[in-house]
């Protein structure tokens, strides 16, 4: 029989080393839920006539399931393993960096810098895009697509990216937690009930507009709009683009799946499986660090970028 006092004790030992805005995520799940509501009233009737409905229960499900099991396991790896790894780096730290108002603006446009790099290397890097793929895979956009993540971020070594803000003084909660409200704002952004806001904050914000191209799988739109809350870094580096033509949204090799673990681990299979082939140990490994639509029976440098990203199919009208 388990000891449910000494589980008890062990969850809440557990529990001691986190703090509430650790839990910001969680804590806000009544409001996205209440929000996913008032959305999916607002197209129910347009969706029951529509060829393109805004709205699949089924799909929805998916997103919500993997979601809610994403927010926990993410919270357990944090706790055992993210914050000790940040522990450690801001134990050598190069300076200390008190919170204040205005630090924090500059703490959150570094972590934002640092959520831009880490959305590209996603979706440029085979490895981090076998987590990042599950994100994608809905064929609908609207507020459970932003639910929709890998239960294996931190496995595969998202946390990584937010290292230099705690390497330069900023204390690992408060860089947790500037990434959390970060991500609470990518939730508002999942939606088609939002059309172009106006053009200075179009200019400035990650807005619904520009997440919906994000989204695309239309030759122009693939690997364009990493913002978080910002899209001042895509202008600046040169993947901004605008919505013009109706987004196709889903992936190129579409999963037809409703199995959350193959939802999650399809695309580290088929990397393994890529590695497992025979050839020459340095291509084999290429398919962990090289793009998503790299293949070694094809392997042309010099015209790697002029190869669209994962290929795709003609968005619908």
């Amino acid at each position: 029989m388990p000891d449910f006092n000494a589980l008890t004790s062990a969850v809440s030992a557990w529990i001691a080393h986190t703090e509430t805005r650790d839990w910001l995520l969680v804590l806000l799940s009544p409001l996205f839920f209440f929000t996913v509501a008032i959305e999916w009233l607002r197209f129910r009737r347009e969706d029951k006539i529509s060829s393109k409905p805004v709205y699949d229960l089924r799909d929805s499900m998916d997103s919500m399931n993997l979601g809610g099991i994403y927010t926990l396991v993410d919270v357990v790896i944090v706790v055992t393993l993210v914050l000790p790894a940040m522990a450690w780096v801001y134990a050598h730290r190069l300076t200390t960096i008190d919170i204040t108002p205005w630090r924090f603006v500059a703490l959150y446009l570094g972590v934002e810098f640092c959520y831009y790099w880490f959305h590209r290397a996603s979706h440029r890097i085979r490895w981090f895009w076998c987590a990042h793929v599950v994100h994608h895979g809905s064929e609908h956009m609207n507020f459970t697509a932003a639910m929709r993540q890998s239960w294996l971020y931190s496995f595969a070594g998202n946390w990584l990216f937010y290292l230099p803000m705690v390497l330069i003084g900023f204390e690992p909660h408060w860089v947790l937690f500037t990434l959390s409200v970060n991500l609470a704002y990518q939730f508002f952004v999942h939606t088609q009930w939002v059309d172009k806001l106006p053009a200075p904050i179009e200019f400035i914000f990650n807005t619904p507009s520009h997440h919906r191209a994000h989204h695309g799988r239309n030759p122009q739109y693939i690997d364009r709009n990493f913002g978080g809350t910002l899209i001042v870094f895509d202008r600046l580096f040169g993947t901004f683009v605008q919505e013009t033509v109706a987004v196709d949204y889903g992936l190129v090799r579409q999963v037809r799946s409703h199995n959350p673990i193959t939802l999650t681990i399809h695309e580290w299979v088929d990397m393994i499986r890529d590695v497992l082939r025979p050839g020459p140990l340095r291509l084999r490994l290429k398919h962990i660090w090289g793009p998503p639509e790299w293949d070694r029976s094809n392997d042309n440098v010099a015209h790697a970028s002029e190869r669209s990203s994962r290929p795709h199919r003609t968005a619908r009208p």
